[in-house]
């Protein structure tokens, strides 16, 4: 089963974190990433730039509208996204702990993939 693994955190938490503490943090994520992908366990990911240069879009009196910024304002932001293949949610749980920001005040949502409308 696919897993897709969610990566949040406060962008302005992060950019306060001394520039070594990053640096250490994503080497240490990079190094998580190419276990999983030696593993078998890694479909595909990437790291999001800033929530500052999102655009969102919505419907209104039927008519798009564009937005510059996120969708809603929130605490944390979405900062990457990992899909993983796992036998089950406890092993992909498993994964999702190792993910470094977690140390640092990141949070990640783990949701399964639904099998009947993956692309």
């Amino acid at each position: 089963m696919q897993y897709m693994l969610m990566c949040c955190i406060d962008e302005a938490l992060w950019e306060a974190l001394p520039e070594a503490s990053r640096d250490e943090v994503m080497d240490d994520y990079h190094g998580l990433i190419q276990e999983m992908v030696t593993s078998g366990h890694y479909r595909g990911g990437a790291r999001l730039q800033s929530v500052a240069t999102s655009t969102t879009l919505r419907e209104q009196d039927g008519k798009v509208v564009t937005l510059d910024g996120p969708f809603a304002e929130a605490r944390e932001q979405l900062g990457g996204f990992h899909v993983v293949e796992c036998r089950d949610l406890d092993e992909a749980l498993a994964l999702a702990r190792r993910i470094p920001p977690l140390r640092v005040g990141g949070a990640v949502e783990v949701r399964p993939v639904d099998p009947a409308y993956r692309m």
